[in-house]
């Protein structure tokens, strides 16, 4: 199943209807301001996503603008700056999926818990809120604030799934890798014959005989 259509069937409307739908028209005047500051803001959270790694592949991940030197740095960054730019547009599930899906997937291979591999998304937050400032503070933006939370923790229900997808095609991979292993060696057994592991060196038992026969001779 690709991204989208997981999506699709992650967000089907419940009975509260909570994933029903996305707003499109919320948020006009944060949108505004988060759209002025979407550099600073990306930046600050490929920086706060990047810390988990140790000092030397952080460094490494922050320079990544070459996909192909640096894919991993490079799916970060772009993966980073598409979501947070779908979230300024809308909150389209299945675009968001999409790019969640290649942060995910290096992720659901790495040394990371579940929680680890989503928890880069709640840093949003805080990426925000940093860039902000005392704007954050501001009475007439602290329900647009909420909501724009409020659509952060659907993109980290949404990396979840994701997450679980990815693992699930990890744990088959593996699976399909050893059942190719057992059929090789299977092969190669039934080739040789079931005796042959077991059977005695001829050179050694003629060698053997010839050693005991001198012995007798003499």
């Amino acid at each position: 199943m690709t991204p989208a259509g997981f999506c699709r069937q992650a967000l089907r409307v419940t009975d509260q209807g909570e994933f029903a739908s996305f707003s499109e028209d919320r948020m006009t005047k944060l949108r505004s301001i988060l759209g002025e500051k979407k550099e600073a803001i990306v930046k600050r959270w490929l920086e706060d996503t990047t810390a988990s790694y140790a000092p030397e592949t952080r460094a490494f991940l922050n320079r990544g603008k070459d996909r192909f030197a640096n894919p991993v740095g490079h799916a970060l960054r772009v993966g980073t700056q598409a979501v947070f730019e779908n979230l300024l547009e809308g909150m389209e599930p299945d675009r968001i999926c999409s790019h969640l899906d290649d942060i995910i997937r290096i992720r659901a291979i790495q040394d990371f818990s579940p929680s680890q591999a989503v928890s880069f998304v709640f840093l949003l937050k805080k990426a925000v809120r940093a860039e902000l400032g005392k704007e954050a503070e501001d009475p007439r933006l602290l329900v647009e604030l909420t909501e724009l939370d409020a659509d952060v923790d659907r993109i980290a229900l949404l990396a979840f799934d994701v997450y679980t997808r990815c693992r699930e095609q990890v744990c088959e991979l593996r699976v399909s890798e050893v059942k190719r292993s057992v059929a090789a060696i299977m092969e190669r057994f039934n080739r040789s014959g079931p005796d042959s592991a077991s059977a005695p060196d001829r050179s050694e038992t003629k060698s053997k005989c010839t050693n005991e026969k001198r012995g007798g001779d003499r």
